[in-house]
């Protein structure tokens, strides 16, 4: 699980980004939109605001993947609010 920030060289480094990130999605990559990595395919976009890190997932997780993100985007909130938050909501999939 990783949480990436926007125009990181992970996404933005090669010519080939398939392996990371699918055709669909690939507009992402360049509008500047933070992703959460999931075994290591982009799986989510993110933001974070006033000390809540809202996620919002490119399809359906698994629930164990759900859960790791929730764990990974409440300790991205505590960083950004300097411990003083750990609020993460974990936003639907589109179906």
């Amino acid at each position: 699980m990783r949480f990436l920030p926007a125009f990181d060289n992970a996404l933005l480094g090669y010519h080939d980004r398939s392996r990371i990130i699918d055709d669909e999605h690939r507009g992402l990559s360049v509008a500047g939109e933070r992703v959460v990595l999931v075994d290591g395919r982009v799986a989510a976009t993110w933001r974070a605001d006033t000390g809540t890190v809202a996620v919002t997932p490119l399809h359906r997780l698994s629930r164990a993947d759900r859960e790791a993100v929730a764990e990974q985007g409440s300790e991205l909130s505590a960083f950004l609010s300097d411990g003083a938050s750990r609020d993460v909501r974990v936003h639907t999939a589109p179906r």
